[in-house]
C-alpha cells in the first residue's frame, strides 16, 4: 500500500507537466515573482512529502469524517493566514497589477500584434478574441479544431509565453475571453474564398476568411439593373456579375398622352407578391432604384438604350453598398472579370493575371491587394504606387493601382480620381508581357467606368478593342452590342447580335436584345419568338423587367392574351408591383390605386384652379393649335395603333420646356406656384390633342412616383374614353380626371371631331419633400 501511495503524486505531476507545459513559465508574473516561485517550491515540497502522501495513505486506509473535517480546517486556516501574510507584508503590489490589467489591451495590441497578425482569422486586420474563437471552433458557425488551427494555436501560445511574466495577467484574461460563450451576431459575415493563381504545376492552398459587412455611402438609388445581381444585394465584398448594362434613367421627352413607356428595370426592385390583376388597390412594393456604389445606369425608353441624363441620387437613408464578393486570389480579382456569357454554365477558369516575373514578387502584390480588399484604399494606392515605381514594367502592379484608384474614387465620390484610374487601366493593358486574362479584365473594367462617366463612345472603342483581341469571346460581343445600343446605334447593335446568334444560336442574352431591337423597329411579330426564347433560356442577363415588359406588350398588340401570363411571371420575378402596375422606377410603399379623387391627392387648391380657369387654358391652347405654328408635335413613343396624336409640352422633368410658356403665358402663370406640378421631375405638363380614329395601345408609365391629371378642354359628346385597369371612364369639359398611370391604361378616340385635354403630372402625395428633391428625373 505504501508504494501505491507514493506513486500517485509523481504520476499526477508528470501528467500535469505534459498537458500544460506553458503554465510553469507563466507563473512568474508579478514583481515578486522570485519569492512566489520559492514559496511554491516550498509548498510543493510540503505537499509532496506530507500532504499528498498522507492524504494518499488516508485514502488507502479509508478517510473518516473526522479526518476530512480536519484537512478542511487545515486548508482553510492556511488560506486565511496566507491572505493575511500577503496583505500585511505587502507581498503583492495590487495597484501595479490593476494598472497592468488596464494597460493590457493597449500593450497587447502594440507589442504582440506584429507577431500575431499572421493568425488573423476573421479578416479584420489584427489578432483578437474573435480570431482565437475561430481557431478553437467556438464561433457560432462551429466546426472542429483542424490540425492547421491547432498548429496556429500552439504557435500563438508560444509567442505569448515568450513575452514572459509581464503578460501573465493579460494572458489569462485573454484565455477567459476565448472560452466564454460566444455572443450571437446579428449578421452572418460572408466568407471570402481566396483564388489560386498560376500554372497547372503551381498549387496554392485556399483559405476562407469571413469578411465583415460595411455600409457605404447612400449613393446610387439604382433603377433595377439589367441582370438581377444577386441575391443584394453588401460591402467590401465584391460579387461577380453577369455582363450588365448599367443603367442611367433616360431623360426622355416622353410624348405620350396618358403615360410613358417604362425605362429599364432596376435590379434591386422588390415587388409584393400575391397580387393578381384584380388586386389593383394594393400598395406598390417596387423599391425605387438605388444608386449602388456610384455606378451609372442606362435606360431603355421606347426602343432606345441611349442615355440622355445621369441618374440623380435619392437618399432616403444611408444605403448598404453593393456587396460584391471579393475573390481573394493573391494576384488578382475575379470580381473584375465579368462572366463569360457563352460558358456561363461551365466551370469558370481562374484568371491568370501574373506573368513569370510577377510571380517572384507575388508576396508584395498580395500585401498591397490585401489593403485594398480590406477597404484601406488610401494605403492601397500608396502601396501599389510604390510597386509601380519599383517595377514599372509590371502590368499586375499597375492594374492593382488602377483598382485601388477606382475604389478611392468611389470613396471620395471623385470623377477626377476616376479619370486617373481610367488612365492607369489603359497603361496596364498596354504594357508588354501582360497576361491575356489581365488585359481582358483591365479593358472591361475601363469600359464599365467609361460608361459610368457618360463616355459612351469611349467605352464603345474600348469594347471594340477587346472584341478585336478576343474575337472568340461571345460575352464580349454581347457587351459590344449593348454599347452600340447605349449610343442609340441600334443598327450596329443588331448586326453584332446577328453575328452572335450565327455562332451561338441558343444564346439567350443575344436573343432578348435582338428581339428588343426588332420591336423598336415595329417588327412586332418577329420580335416575339426572340424575346420569349431568350427569357425562357434563363441565361444571365435575360431576367430583366424590360424584356418581360416588351414581350407582353408585343403579345398584346398581336391580340394574344398570353401577354398577361408573362406579366404575371414578371411580377413573380419581382419586376412589376402587380400584373396591372408595371412601372419600373418605383418607390417602395406608396399607395397604389388606379383612380384617385381630388380629396385623395390633397392637391385641392391646384385642382380648383384648373377647373375654375379651364376656359382660359382652353382658349390659349386653341390659339396655338394651328399646324403652322409647329408647337404641337406628333407622339413619338410608338404607342398608337392608328390615328393622329399631337402634344405641346410646357414643363418636363421639373423644368420649363424652352420658350413654350411665351405662347401660353396665362396658363403658365396659373401653374407657377404649384410646385407639386411644376417641380415634378418625373412628369410633364402639356396639351394633348387626339384626332378621330385614334387608338392608343395598352401601356403603363415609367414610375409610381406621380399621378396624372387630365383637364377636359374640348370633349366630343361620345366616342372618347380611357380605361385604367378594368375601369373605363370618359372626360368632361372643365373637370379633372386623376389616375395613376403606372397602371395599365388604354385610350380610344372614335368621335367625329378632335379631343383636346390638358395634362398635369404631380408628385405622388405620399412622397416626402426630401424624396421629391433627390429622386432622379424621368
Amino acid at each position: 500500500m505504501e508504494e501505491t501511495v507514493l506513486e500517485e503524486p509523481i504520476c499526477e505531476e508528470a501528467v500535469l507537466a505534459e498537458e500544460i507545459p506553458e503554465v510553469k513559465p507563466a507563473a512568474m508574473v508579478n514583481k515578486n515573482g522570485v519569492k512566489a516561485e520559492a514559496a511554491t517550491a516550498s509548498g510543493g515540497g510540503d505537499v509532496a512529502s506530507g500532504g499528498v502522501a498522507s492524504g494518499g495513505g488516508g485514502a488507502a486506509s479509508g478517510f473518516s469524517g473526522t479526518k476530512i473535517f480536519t484537512w478542511f480546517m487545515v486548508l482553510a486556516l492556511l488560506g486565511v493566514w496566507s491572505s493575511v501574510a500577503v496583505v500585511w507584508l505587502d507581498l503583492v503590489d495590487y495597484d501595479n497589477v490593476i494598472a497592468r490589467a488596464k494597460e493590457f489591451p493597449l500593450n497587447f495590441s502594440e507589442v504582440l500584434q506584429g507577431k500575431l497578425s499572421a493568425y488573423d482569422a476573421d479578416g479584420d486586420g489584427d489578432f483578437d478574441v474573435e480570431d482565437a474563437k475561430v481557431l478553437l471552433g467556438l464561433t457560432k458557425e462551429g466546426g472542429e479544431i483542424t490540425n492547421e488551427n491547432a498548429d496556429s494555436l500552439e504557435e500563438i501560445f508560444g509567442i505569448l509565453a515568450e513575452e514572459g511574466s509581464d503578460w501573465f495577467h493579460g494572458f489569462f484574461t485573454f484565455l477567459y475571453d476565448v472560452i466564454s460563450p460566444p455572443v450571437e451576431k446579428v449578421e452572418d459575415p460572408e466568407s471570402e474564398t481566396a483564388e489560386e493563381e498560376g500554372d497547372a504545376d503551381e498549387k496554392e492552398v485556399k483559405t476562407a476568411a469571413p469578411k465583415k459587412e460595411t455600409l457605404k455611402k447612400g449613393v446610387k438609388e439604382r433603377p433595377v439593373s439589367l441582370v438581377q445581381k444577386e441575391a443584394k444585394e453588401e460591402s467590401a465584398v465584391e460579387e461577380q456579375t453577369e455582363p450588365i448594362v448599367e443603367e442611367v434613367i433616360q431623360t426622355t421627352e416622353g410624348t405620350e398622352e396618358e403615360g410613358q413607356l417604362p425605362p429599364n428595370p432596376s435590379q434591386e426592385q422588390q415587388a409584393p407578391e400575391g397580387e393578381s390583376p384584380d388586386a389593383v388597390g394594393t400598395t406598390a412594393k417596387a423599391e425605387d432604384a438605388t444608386e449602388e456604389s456610384f455606378e451609372g445606369k442606362l435606360a431603355v425608353e421606347a426602343g432606345s438604350f441611349e442615355a440622355e441624363a445621369a441618374v440623380q441620387v435619392e437618399e432616403k437613408e444611408p444605403v448598404a453598398v453593393e456587396e460584391k464578393t471579393t475573390q481573394e486570389d493573391s494576384e488578382g480579382n475575379a470580381e473584375d472579370q465579368p462572366e463569360d456569357m457563352l460558358q456561363y454554365k461551365a466551370k469558370k477558369k481562374k484568371p491568370k493575371l501574373l506573368n513569370a516575373f510577377e510571380k517572384t514578387i507575388k508576396a508584395e502584390i498580395d500585401a498591397a491587394e490585401k489593403l485594398r480588399k480590406k477597404g484601406k484604399v488610401e494605403e492601397a494606392v500608396r502601396a501599389f504606387d510604390t510597386l509601380v515605381q519599383q517595377y514599372p514594367q509590371s502590368p499586375r502592379c499597375r492594374y492593382g493601382k488602377a483598382l485601388a484608384e477606382d475604389d478611392l474614387a468611389e470613396k471620395m465620390r471623385s470623377n477626377d480620381m476616376l479619370q486617373k484610374a481610367l488612365s492607369t487601366y489603359k497603361e496596364a493593358s498596354e504594357l508588354p508581357n501582360a497576361m491575356p486574362d489581365l488585359i481582358k479584365a483591365t479593358l472591361k473594367k475601363r469600359a464599365e467606368r467609361q460608361q459610368f462617366l457618360g463616355r459612351m463612345r469611349g467605352a464603345l472603342a474600348t469594347l471594340e478593342k477587346l472584341v478585336q483581341i478576343f474575337s472568340e469571346d461571345v460575352a464580349l460581343k454581347n457587351d459590344l452590342g449593348v454599347a452600340h445600343l447605349l449610343i442609340g446605334d441600334n443598327k450596329s447593335a443588331k448586326r453584332v447580335y446577328e453575328e452572335v446568334l450565327a455562332i451561338a444560336p441558343s444564346n439567350g442574352f443575344a436573343k432578348v436584345h435582338y428581339g428588343f431591337i426588332l420591336k423598336s423597329e415595329n417588327k412586332i411579330a418577329e420580335s416575339i419568338p426572340f424575346l420569349r426564347d431568350g427569357l425562357e433560356s434563363g441565361d444571365p442577363g435575360t431576367d430583366d423587367g424590360r424584356f418581360y415588359f416588351h414581350l407582353g406588350d408585343a403579345l398584346q398588340r398581336m391580340g394574344d392574351d398570353s401577354a398577361y401570363k408573362w406579366y404575371e411571371r414578371g411580377h413573380q420575378r419581382g419586376h412589376f408591383a402587380s400584373v396591372w402596375q408595371r412601372s419600373l422606377y418605383n418607390v417602395d410603399g406608396l399607395k397604389a390605386q388606379p383612380w384617385w379623387t381630388p380629396k385623395d391627392t390633397g392637391y385641392m387648391d391646384l385642382i380648383k384652379t384648373l377647373e375654375r380657369n379651364w376656359r382660359t387654358i382652353r382658349d390659349e391652347a386653341l390659339s396655338v393649335m394651328d399646324k403652322t405654328t409647329g408647337l404641337f408635335v406628333p407622339e413619338e413613343e410608338n404607342l398608337r395603333e392608328k390615328g393622329e396624336w399631337g402634344q405641346f409640352t410646357l414643363w418636363q422633368q421639373g423644368k420649363k420646356a424652352g420658350e413654350s410658356c411665351h405662347s401660353v403665358p396665362k396658363t403658365c402663370g396659373l401653374l407657377e406656384r404649384y410646385t407639386e406640378a411644376t417641380g415634378c421631375k418625373r412628369g410633364q405638363i402639356k396639351f394633348s390633342v387626339m384626332q378621330p380614329g385614334t387608338h392608343v395601345w395598352p401601356h403603363t408609365g415609367p414610375t409610381n412616383c406621380r399621378l396624372r391629371m387630365h383637364l377636359g378642354l374640348v370633349i366630343p359628346k361620345t366616342g372618347c374614353k380611357i380605361r385604367c385597369t378594368n375601369d373605363t371612364r370618359a372626360w368632361e369639359e372643365g373637370k379633372v380626371l386623376i389616375f395613376d398611370d403606372s397602371f395599365e391604361h388604354e385610350v380610344w378616340q372614335d368621335a367625329d371631331s378632335y379631343r383636346l385635354i390638358f395634362i398635369v403630372d404631380v408628385w405622388h402625395p405620399e412622397l416626402t419633400q426630401y424624396q421629391r428633391q433627390t429622386l432622379s428625373p424621368i
